[in-house]
């Protein structure tokens, strides 16, 4: 069960990375542009969160995909700070 509820997340964070980028590219708004990069480091995160409880749980990978979802957020802080100079 718990698979499932992994993959689901990893597939929502693409899908709404997915969103925000075709966003972007109509509007060309930048703040569309960081968020849709924040998603694909979650997602990243997602999936290495996935490889690690599930396909390689004898392989820590604690630090890997915490350090994609730090990355992530601070992509989307750095464009919200960015945006509203």
């Amino acid at each position: 069960m718990s698979e499932a509820v992994y993959i689901l997340c990893a597939v929502t964070s693409v899908l709404c990375a997915f969103l925000l980028l075709r966003g972007y590219r109509t509007t060309r708004t930048r703040l569309l542009f960081w968020a849709s990069l924040c998603f694909v480091f979650l997602a990243v995160n997602n999936v290495i969160l996935y490889a690690d409880l599930v396909v390689l749980p004898h392989v820590d990978l604690f630090w890997y995909h915490n350090i994609t979802a730090v990355t992530g957020m601070l992509v989307l802080l750095f464009g919200l700070v960015w945006e509203t100079r």
